[in-house]
C-alpha cells in the first residue's frame, strides 16, 4: 500500500513539474510595434522593438515593410544613434488623398543598418521610433519585418495574425486601428497603467504565466503529500 501510495505522489510531482516548466518557460521575443492600437485618420508615433534572441550574434540589420495596400502618405523616421535609417517609395496603384493633395507614392520600406559597435548585442534590445498618418480606414496594419544578425542569419517576422485568434510561428508586427470616435473598451488599460506597463515590459510576457505554473505546481506537489499520507494512516502493519 506504502509503495502504491508513494507511486501515486512521484506521479503527481512529475506531472506539476513538467507543468510548471512548460508554462514558466520565456515565451520567444519577437519584434513588435508599440503602441500596439491607434485611431484610423490619425497620426501615431510608434516604435519597432528589436529584441535579440541569439545566445552569441548581435543584430546589425532591420527591414520594416509598410503594407502596399494600405498606404501612409506620412512616414517619418527618428534618427538613432549609431543606426543609419533608409526609407524606399514605391509608386501607388491608386493615389491618396493627404491634406487636400494628392500623393502617387508613399513610403515601402524602412531599413535601419547599425555601425560597427551599435549592433543590438546578445541580452538587449533597441527601439526604432516612427511617424505615420495619416492612418488609412482599415481595421489593422501588418509590418512583416526582417532581423538580420552578425553570422547573416535572416529572422522573418512575416506572418500573419492567425483567423482563430492563436499566434502564428513568426509573428509580423500588427498595429490595430480603431474608429475616430469610436467608445475605448472597457478591457482597455488606463494611460497611467499603460505607462507603468509599457516601462516595466522587457518584451517577454512569460513573468505572469512563470508564476501561474509555479502556483499550479506546488499545488499538486500537496495534493500528493496528502493523498500519501491518507494512505499511509489507513494501512495496516504487517504481522
Amino acid at each position: 500500500m506504502k509503495q502504491s501510495a508513494l507511486r501515486r505522489v512521484a506521479t503527481i510531482s512529475a506531472v506539476a513539474a513538467v507543468f510548471v516548466l512548460g508554462v514558466a518557460g520565456p515565451a520567444a521575443a519577437h519584434v513588435t510595434v508599440n503602441p500596439g492600437t491607434a485611431t484610423q485618420g490619425g497620426y501615431t508615433k510608434v516604435s519597432f522593438r528589436v529584441p535579440n534572441e541569439s545566445d552569441s550574434e548581435s543584430t546589425t540589420k532591420l527591414e520594416v515593410n509598410l503594407p502596399a495596400e494600405s498606404p501612409i502618405g506620412s512616414v517619418s523616421v527618428k534618427p538613432v544613434p549609431g543606426w543609419t535609417a533608409v526609407a524606399e517609395k514605391s509608386k501607388l496603384a491608386t493615389p491618396v488623398k493627404v491634406h487636400e493633395s494628392e500623393i502617387t507614392e508613399a513610403v515601402s520600406k524602412i531599413t535601419w543598418t547599425a555601425a560597427a559597435g551599435s549592433e543590438i548585442k546578445p541580452g538587449t534590445f533597441q527601439e526604432f521610433d516612427v511617424s505615420l498618418g495619416p492612418l488609412p480606414e482599415v481595421d489593422q496594419l501588418v509590418f512583416k519585418a526582417l532581423q538580420t544578425y552578425s553570422d547573416g542569419t535572416v529572422v522573418r517576422w512575416i506572418d500573419e495574425p492567425a483567423t482563430d485568434g492563436t499566434e502564428p510561428e513568426s509573428p509580423a508586427p500588427v498595429l490595430k486601428l480603431a474608429a475616430a470616435g469610436a467608445a475605448p473598451s472597457a478591457a482597455a488599460p488606463t494611460p497611467t497603467a499603460a505607462a507603468a506597463a509599457e516601462e516595466g515590459d522587457t518584451g517577454d510576457s512569460g513573468a505572469a504565466w512563470g508564476i501561474a505554473g509555479l502556483v499550479a505546481g506546488l499545488a499538486g506537489l500537496i495534493l500528493g503529500l496528502l493523498a500519501y499520507r491518507k494512505a499511509a494512516s489507513t494501512t495496516t502493519p504487517a504481522a
